[in-house]
């Protein structure tokens, strides 16, 4: 189909971009008429800087990255006084295994994401924020692209942008295929043109962050739930989730569920609940053995924590973290062992290599995984998989050390069983063991 030809699909008020491969230059004109820009307008006309920065802070609007700093808070420890410019980067470089919640904000929503954008930026006083998108996502590259090219035509982005006095550029900047990019001095890094190794901090970003300048990072759902909060308030925003959790989320359920995909929730929702009445519930009528509700840098759970909360404090109290909010679900078929290695496989290859426990203690770790899972354990092995991560978590610059140590200890806390059946029989225990997600 001839792009002139491009007819795009309303479905519930979002643009499906499933068979069309670029998104319409009329875009910003469905999301207007949908009362898209009339909150930044707003508060370009009547509202301070300060009032927008109160409002999010007021509102408990957590990070939604991984991190769940509370966002109002991370822009008031930007300088008072500063002769130098302030940067925005909003951090799309969505490589966490088992995380999809940030691409369809890209592909489908990129205007909600530059109005969170806009408005964040006047609270902070930046005039240019960058968006930095990991470098597979082709199309979410290429959609915002577009749809910043759309601002400036339609005046809602540049200089005087809503006939206001405030003026902001966005610059979309693809990534180069790193997971380590997502750690946020990394992401700078790789913006500047270095190779992309997390820094030393402090100095932390909002004193000392991109080119030398104070510099705020905030994830892509982060910035695309500010449009809300300023149009109807902190007080709506918290009467959602919990106290320490305010407000909805984007949960992304892969794994062995029936409907797996994206759902957006109030955070005071149960792991239970998201599995079985979102999620459709173990496919195949077979039994849940365990699950990973962060992505795969957290603790895994057991099926006992199914009624935790599925909020920041919900996972810390059932032994995990919600991280990202990644929801991979294991049924009874799926080897625990097979599970862990596959994902020390993927941290042993994206490490950096710049911190000597996390560049040795990786590939030592999915060496012994490896050995047990194809019938070579030995008994000490089960030692060493619990010593080596002794020497890793927090002897790291960034976290991803501490990441590839969670599915290594909690798996073995979890399922030590199956881990000594593995060197006892010298194959795997599974009568029939899953062999891969499809």
């Amino acid at each position: 189909m001839a792009r002139n030809d491009y007819k795009p699909v309303l479905l519930d008020g979002v643009i499906d971009f499933a068979d069309n491969p670029s998104p319409p230059t009329e875009w910003i004109d469905a999301y207007r008429r949908r009362g898209g820009y009339q909150t930044l307008d707003r508060a370009l006309k009547i509202m301070a800087p300060k009032q927008v920065e109160e409002m999010v802070k007021a509102s408990g609007l957590r990070g939604r990255g991984g991190a769940g700093f509370p966002t109002g808070v991370k822009w008031n420890f930007l300088p008072e006084t500063s002769d130098r410019p302030v940067y925005l980067c909003c951090n799309a470089d969505e490589s966490e295994p088992g995380a999809c919640k940030d691409r369809p904000i890209l592909e489908q929503r990129p205007h909600l994401l530059i109005e969170g954008i806009a408005l964040s930026a006047y609270a902070i006083n930046c005039h240019l924020a960058f968006v930095y998108i990991r470098g597979e996502y082709h199309r979410a590259i290429d959609v915002m692209t577009r749809a910043v090219e759309e601002g400036h035509r339609a005046r809602v982005l540049g200089p005087r942008m809503l006939d206001s006095d405030f003026a902001l550029d966005i610059l979309v900047h693809s990534g180069a295929g790193a997971y380590i990019c997502g750690e946020e001095s990394a992401m700078l890094n790789s913006i500047e043109g270095r190779v992309g190794w997390p820094r030393l901090r402090p100095p932390f970003p909002a004193q000392v962050g991109l080119y030398g300048c104070p510099t705020i990072i905030n994830n892509v759902e982060t910035l695309a739930k500010v449009t809300g909060i300023v149009e109807h308030g902190p007080a709506w925003f918290r009467s959602f989730g919990t106290e320490k959790s305010a407000g909805f989320k984007i949960y992304s359920v892969s794994g062995c569920v029936r409907r797996p995909g994206n759902y957006e929730a109030p955070m005071d929702i149960t792991l239970r609940e998201l599995i079985e009445d979102f999620a459709g519930g173990i496919r195949d009528g077979r039994a849940l053995k365990a699950v990973i509700p962060g992505g795969s840098s957290v603790p895994m759970l057991p099926p006992v924590y199914l009624d935790a909360l599925m909020s920041f404090e919900g996972m810390e109290d059932a032994g995990s973290m919600l991280g990202t909010a990644s929801v991979i679900v294991l049924d009874e078929t799926v080897c625990i062992v097979w599970a862990v290695r596959n994902m020390l496989r993927f941290y042993h290859h994206e490490s950096c290599g710049q911190c000597t426990p996390c560049r040795l203690g990786t590939g030592w770790l999915f060496r012994i995984l490896d050995r047990i899972e194809n019938g070579r354990g030995r008994r000490e092995d089960l030692e060493l998989l619990e010593a080596i991560p002794a020497q890793m978590v927090g002897r790291c610059i960034c976290a991803l050390g501490d990441a590839a140590c969670a599915p290594v200890l909690s798996g073995i806390k979890h399922f030590r069983r199956e881990f000594e059946q593995h060197i006892a029989l010298g194959r795997c225990p599974l009568e029939k063991p899953y062999v891969g997600f499809r």
